[in-house]
Formats: structure tokens, C-alpha cells, sequence
């Protein structure tokens, strides 16, 4: 899936390149300088990124946050999170 895919209510799917600019917002860097591995800030800056730009709020516990190390992990988990909102149910 790319992040041109839309859900049936409009909303783009985030895609790996979404997310790596908006991390590289965090510092504001270039995208290529943004690592693969997360630290705890830069995925605390990304999930309130995420939740402005889509108005949906992600609610993980320590073992989700912890869960998500790198730019796929976050891709993923992101995703996830706009499918459960359009189908009503929270991953």
C-alpha cells in the first residue's frame, strides 16, 4: 500500500515516506538524516504529529511505546491505527 491509498472516508493511509518527513520535522532535518532506529523522542514527536495531521488520538501503553524501534515499526503501527478508526474499533 502507498500513502496515495485512501480509505473509504477520504483519509490517506500514512506510508513510510509520510512518516519519515514527519520525523524529520523533529530537529528539522533532512529526511535522508533520519535514522532508522527511533529514539523515545522522536517517536513521542512523531505520535503527536500524527495526531494533529489526523485528528486521531493513539493511545499506547509502555509495552506498545516500546514496541515501535524503528521507522517500519512506526509505519505499521500508525497504519494500523487509521484502519481501526475508520472501522471504529482502536488497535
Amino acid at each position: 500500500m502507498s500513502g496515495a491509498e485512501t480509505l473509504d472516508a477520504g483519509q490517506a493511509l500514512p506510508d513510510r515516506a509520510e512518516v519519515v518527513t514527519m520525523l524529520a520535522a523533529f530537529g528539522q532535518r533532512a529526511a535522508e538524516a533520519v535514522p532508522e532506529e527511533l529514539g523515545s523522542l522522536e517517536l513521542t514527536w512523531l505520535i503527536a504529529e500524527f495526531e494533529q495531521r489526523y485528528g486521531i488520538q493513539l493511545d499506547l501503553d509502555d509495552e506498545g511505546f516500546a514496541a515501535v524501534r524503528t521507522v517500519d515499526d512506526a509505519t505499521a503501527l500508525l497504519r494500523e491505527t487509521v484502519l481501526a478508526e475508520r472501522a471504529g474499533a482502536r488497535p
